[in-house]
């Protein structure tokens, strides 16, 4: 039992994903970088041909002139190398600055950007020996090696295809203008990019599965360790039930400081107690101030007999309080009936007595209070 719940069978936590984002640990496919810069290199090629082919030509036919004096001025020679590498740069920035651009967004497709100062950080074990054999064994570098071999079977067997279909064209570049022919070269260069780049996204396409797959593996967890996750999250359970008591302990205390406030408790006699006040100008209904079973009941009530608020003996109303109105609410209007029944008897009591009158009789109450509470 004890090495089942150390297996590896659980999916990766929330956590668990964050720390290894945090250690530079994310899902990575090569394949796909180089689809995406194979792809865009070729479209780019395609649609940039001309402009492309239009400044080499121009370029190559510039350098190529020469006067005497310049042949034989070495300071010239410097100067004219600085300018055409200027020029060469200008025509193929906007075609460089793609390929940047596919190099930057591929990742975002598949874990996204990550700086990690921990990935950076020299990592000694790797430079072991054993470590090193074990990595070239592994199921993992068969497979490197299964991918790297279907790569080059279909680069080689698309570049076939490729020369097999455009051989006379490419034969036939010779025979063109220069102009003509520089840009009908860049444009077979980026259709050619482009069929490697579609068999380069085939392979892409089933080594991004893979490598998510992989990632979730490597950081599967054990069932102990998602417990013990859980605890340094949330806290032991001691603590959160200690937490839990005293935050208790402070709600009745509270609760108790507005029992004095009440206008009367109405008791089970002993098992249940219910604390409600009315102001009627400042309540639609009575409204619960405190409430408990058994040795909360009981504090209830002793509480309420040391402010001399008035207690009232109705079991099935107690009860269909406390089972329907949480504390702070005012009471449903099934009860309406009951509860303004018990507080004339209590404001007729307190008038008796401040008139030294006779006790009123204590109200027979609604029946349907149990249906109520209900």
């Amino acid at each position: 039992m004890a090495e089942d719940a150390q297996e590896r069978t659980e999916l990766p936590t929330q956590k668990r994903r964050d720390e290894a984002r945090k250690r530079g640990e994310l899902p990575r496919s090569h394949e796909l970088n180089t689809a995406a810069v194979v792809l865009v290199t070729g479209m780019g090629l395609e649609f940039l041909g001309p402009h492309i082919g239009k400044g080499l030509g121009i370029l190559l036919r510039s350098d190529l002139v020469l006067s005497r004096a310049q042949a034989f001025d070495e300071s010239h020679a410097i100067a004219a190398l600085a300018g055409s590498l200027t020029t060469a740069l200008h025509v193929c920035l906007p075609l460089l600055g793609l390929t940047v651009v596919a190099a930057l967004l591929a990742p975002l497709a598949l874990g996204g950007w990550n700086l990690s100062p921990t990935a950076l950080a020299p990592n000694f074990t790797r430079l072991s020996p054993i470590a090193g054999f074990g990595r070239m064994f592994s199921a993992r570098s068969a497979v490197e090696l299964a991918k790297a071999f279907a790569k080059f079977l279909l680069v080689a067997i698309m570049g076939w295809l490729f020369l097999r279909s455009k051989a006379g064209e490419l034969l036939a570049l010779g025979a063109e203008p220069l102009k003509a022919g520089i840009i009908h070269a860049i444009s077979l260069g980026g259709s050619a990019l482009v069929q490697l780049g579609s068999a380069l996204a085939l392979i892409a396409a089933v080594d991004v599965p893979w490598q998510m797959h992989q990632h979730t593996q490597r950081l599967r967890m054990s069932r102990e360790e998602i417990r013990q996750e859980l605890r340094e999250s949330e806290g032991a359970p001691e603590v959160k039930g200690r937490i839990r008591s005293l935050r208790q302990r402070v709600a009745r205390r509270r609760m108790m400081q507005e029992v004095p406030k009440a206008d009367v408790v109405i008791t089970n006699p002993t098992h249940f107690a219910v604390a409600l006040r009315y102001d009627e100008r400042r309540m639609r209904a009575p409204t619960v101030t405190a409430k408990g079973a058994d040795v909360i009941a009981t504090r209830i009530r002793e509480v309420a007999t040391e402010h001399l608020v008035p207690i009232f003996e109705a079991p099935p109303l107690a009860r269909a309080l406390h089972a329907s109105v949480d504390i702070g609410e005012e009471i449903p209007a099934s009860l309406y009936v009951s509860v303004a029944q018990v507080l004339t008897y209590i404001y007729q009591l307190r008038a008796a007595r401040r008139g030294g009158a006779a006790a009123p009789a204590p109200p027979a109450l609604d029946p349907t209070v149990d249906a109520a509470r209900h």
